[in-house]
């Protein structure tokens, strides 16, 4: 337990004090480099090989202006939901990119953070901002963010609990994933991945 709680401590899980210079709490910043990095690896790929992204309903026209560690402060300012659900939110888009053949990408990275964040906190928190409210701070319709919700609730077929062990393990990948960012080195293993292709 007591390995458990300097995790969340470190990560600003527990409390405000380990928030990173520009305010935002450490595991925050972890989750955007995470996401920031597996797109443009996303991206790479799919730009140099045959392989083709499957257009999903998170797909935008074009890329926002944001950047992901911009848009997740934003989320985080406006929501006020817990950091945990930011833990939770990846979670399930690690899942929901396993159910799918979609790659994440900086056309449908925001979208899903919104959605994924946005289902986080409704299964999570005790009080919630309705569908709307999370449709203006994302910069999406509400008629996109509820169809946005249901897309991702059928493809994860509704199973939202997380376990102990896995939001933890999530921690832990993150707080080793913090030193090997001080030391410009990414662990591959933490980047969003998708299942790997059926065999025909």
């Amino acid at each position: 337990m007591a390995a458990e709680s300097e995790t969340f401590m470190a990560l600003g899980l527990l409390d405000e004090s380990s928030r990173g210079v520009s305010g935002t709490p450490r595991v925050l910043v972890l989750i955007a480099s995470v996401l920031e990095k597996s797109l443009q690896k996303n991206e790479k790929l799919l730009s140099t090989s045959r392989r083709k992204d499957a257009i999903t309903i998170f797909h935008g026209s074009r890329s926002p202006t944001l950047s992901i560690r911009q848009y997740i402060e934003r989320v985080f300012k406006y929501s006020r939901c817990s950091t945990s659900c930011f833990v939770v939110a990846y979670i399930y888009i690690n899942k929901f990119l396993q159910q799918t053949d979609a790659y994440l990408t900086s056309l449908n990275a925001h979208r899903l953070l919104i959605t994924s964040i946005m289902v986080a906190a409704k299964f999570l928190e005790d009080e919630c901002y309705d569908n709307a409210y999370y449709a203006r701070i994302g910069g999406v319709s509400t008629a996109e963010m509820n169809r946005m919700e249901m897309k991702f609730l059928f493809n994860l077929d509704f199973r939202l609990h997380v376990t102990a062990e896995v939001f933890m393990n999530c921690c832990l990948k993150l707080e080793n994933e913090s030193g090997k960012y001080q030391n410009g080195q990414a662990d591959p293993s933490l980047w969003p991945r998708r299942r790997p292709a059926r065999q025909r």
